[in-house]
């Protein structure tokens, strides 16, 4: 059986579970593969590398005679489309992998900067519908064939406080915006397209609120436009990215900042927020799920083009996904069905033991899981959280 046919039929109906190391080493097409080795540009902007970089390292020591080295770098996603388009101007495209959310994801959809991966490279690819978790493989419709679901997660909305400081925490809309009145300044979120908490935030609340449509951000938000200009009346700045805000809840500048199960998680795990602080989702939620993609730049040469395919693949397997589970960073993590704890390195196992809620998995099986928005719709939310919203008080 060929590589691709491997593929096609997906890991499950492989009967190994995942594939087996000799269908991965030196998968790439050979009509494609490269003479020699070559070195990677993979180019990270969502945090993602946290989840994947084992599995990247894990594929090059696998396979020294297609790639000799990789360089990782990362950058704020919102930056990310001027420079792949700057690169594709000038015909000199030197980032050969994107790990991206889903906000550099629709603004390279838009921008029509990314090669088509499917149904252009199926069969170089697993049959993800297969593979995938069923939530993972909604998630992937969003790519619209221009990007491959790494991780997943449900996301959000949860609002994160420390209860020594928030005596009785906010469980409804409502209940957030008179707590932002008689704290003022205490509570805080980021920029939505920079943020995984402030996007969750930003697509969820038209659920929570109930609002017209919470899939136009045009005509069917209202009650959230009116909702977030009233919250930032009491907020003092929207911060560039999440990390600042769980430095800020940590070190006590603010009481309360949005979050995420992986958000959660991961800050109490690192030591940026205490452990004792708690999470409170508001009546009527709906999660919103976020994922990770790969995504790759067009104006790749084909022989590289093969090795990207082929690290991808690899990193679908299931003991690549493993990683995923990392120190809770987007928990679970795996996109990949069938990928338990158990799998996982033993200090992602000490991690969750220690630093994860038990109550998560109840709140995740009682609430409906909802798609993000589409590319276009998602970056018409944003420029209008930019221009209605943030303008006046952003800063890094």
């Amino acid at each position: 059986m060929t590589t691709s046919d491997w593929s096609r039929r997906g890991f499950a109906k492989a009967g190994l579970g995942l594939v087996g190391a000799a269908a991965f080493a030196g998968a790439a097409r050979a009509q494609a593969a490269p003479k020699s080795p070559v070195s990677l540009a993979i180019v990270d902007v969502a945090g993602n590398l946290a989840l994947t970089k084992p599995a990247i390292e894990d594929y090059a020591a696998a396979n020294p005679k297609l790639v000799s080295h990789v360089a990782f770098s990362q950058a704020p996603a919102p930056e990310l489309p001027a420079k792949i388009k700057a690169q594709q101007g000038a015909n000199r495209v030197d980032i050969d992998l994107v790990l991206t959310g889903t906000d550099a994801l629709a603004a390279g959809i838009q921008e029509k900067l990314w090669i088509e991966l499917l149904p252009a490279h199926q069969a170089d690819l697993p049959d993800l519908a297969a593979i995938y978790q069923p939530a993972a493989n909604n998630m992937q419709s969003l790519a619209q064939g221009q990007g491959v679901c790494v991780t997943y997660y449900p996301s959000g909305p949860l609002f994160e406080y420390m209860p020594d400081r928030v005596k009785k925490a906010p469980a409804t809309a409502d209940e957030l915006l008179a707590y932002s009145k008689e704290n003022k300044n205490r509570f805080l979120y980021a920029r939505p397209a920079n943020s995984g908490p402030g996007r969750t935030l930003l697509m969820g609340l038209p659920y929570i609120l109930g609002d017209a449509d919470p899939k136009d951000p045009v005509k069917g938000w209202d009650k959230t436009w009116a909702f977030l200009a009233a919250l930032g009346e009491n907020i003092e700045y929207y911060p560039s990215g999440t990390g600042i805000t769980m430095k800020e809840l940590g070190d006590g500048t603010r009481d309360m900042i949005a979050a995420t199960t992986g958000w959660d998680i991961n800050p109490r795990a690192l030591g940026i927020v205490p452990k004792e602080a708690q999470v409170v989702a508001l009546q009527g939620l709906h999660w919103v799920g976020d994922a990770h993609y790969m995504c790759v730049p067009k104006g790749l040469p084909d022989d590289r083009l093969a090795v990207v395919l082929d690290l991808m693949r690899f990193m679908l397997r299931p003991k690549s996904q493993a990683y995923a589970y990392d120190k809770g960073y987007f928990y679970p993590g795996p996109a990949v069905k069938d990928v338990t704890l158990a799998m996982a390195p033993q200090a992602s196992q000490d991690v969750i033991k220690e630093f994860g809620r038990p109550e998560y998995e109840a709140m995740i099986a009682s609430h409906p899981i909802e798609l993000p928005l589409d590319a276009a719709s998602m970056v018409t939310a944003f420029k209008l959280w930019d221009q209605r919203i943030g303008a006046a008080k952003s800063k890094g």
